[in-house]
C-alpha cells in the first residue's frame, strides 16, 4: 500500500501526513494526527457521529477521502474550547443535559458550529435542518435543539471561562 502526504490546518495547527491509499479522513485525523475526538460511529455515513468541518462545512469524515483533504482547513471538537474555556455550544449541551450517552455529541457540536457559523439567530427549523444528519439514541432530539438555541442567543463565536 503506497502512502502520500497530505499537508492541511486542523483547528488552526498546520499539520501533514502520509495518508495510506483510500484511507478516510476519520482515521487519518485518529491515526496521523492523534485527533481522537471526531468519533468513529457506524463507519457508512449515516449517524453522523464522525461530523467535521472542512473549509467551515460539515463533513462525513468517514466517508471523505483524507487525500482530497490536501490544503484545506479542518475543524474538529479538539479545537472548541480554548484551553479550559468551553465552547458556548459546549456549555450549553451541559447545562442543557444534551450530551447523555456521548456518542452524538461531536458530530452535534460540529453541525451546530457550521450552522451558527453562518446563521448566528438560527429558527428552531433551522436547527433541526442542520442536525437532520445526526443520529442521536438517548435526548429525543429536543435538549440538543435548546442548547444550541441557547448557545446562538448567547453569541456562539466566545467562550465561556472558567467551565469544566
Amino acid at each position: 500500500m503506497s502512502k502520500t502526504p497530505v499537508q492541511f490546518r486542523v483547528n488552526g495547527q498546520d499539520r501533514a501526513v502520509f495518508a495510506e491509499d483510500a484511507e478516510n479522513l476519520l482515521e487519518c485525523l485518529r491515526r496521523g494526527v492523534g485527533d481522537m475526538s471526531p468519533k468513529y460511529g457506524c463507519g457508512q455515513g449515516t449517524c453522523g457521529a464522525c461530523t467535521v468541518l472542512i473549509d467551515g462545512e460539515p463533513h462525513l469524515s468517514c466517508l471523505t477521502l483524507a487525500q482530497g483533504c490536501g490544503g484545506r482547513s479542518i475543524e474538529t471538537t479538539g479545537g472548541l474550547a480554548d484551553g479550559p474555556n468551553l465552547h458556548p455550544l459546549q456549555a450549553a449541551f451541559m447545562e442543557h443535559f444534551a450530551a447523555q450517552c456521548g456518542f452524538c455529541t461531536t458530530g452535534m457540536l460540529m453541525a451546530a458550529k457550521a450552522l451558527l457559523d453562518k446563521n448566528p439567530n438560527p429558527t428552531r427549523d433551522d436547527v433541526v435542518e442542520a442536525i437532520a444528519g445526526n443520529i442521536c439514541r438517548c435526548t429525543g432530539y429536543e435538549p440538543i435543539i435548546n442548547a444550541i438555541l441557547e448557545a446562538a442567543s448567547r453569541g456562539s463565536n466566545s467562550v465561556v471561562g472558567g467551565a469544566v
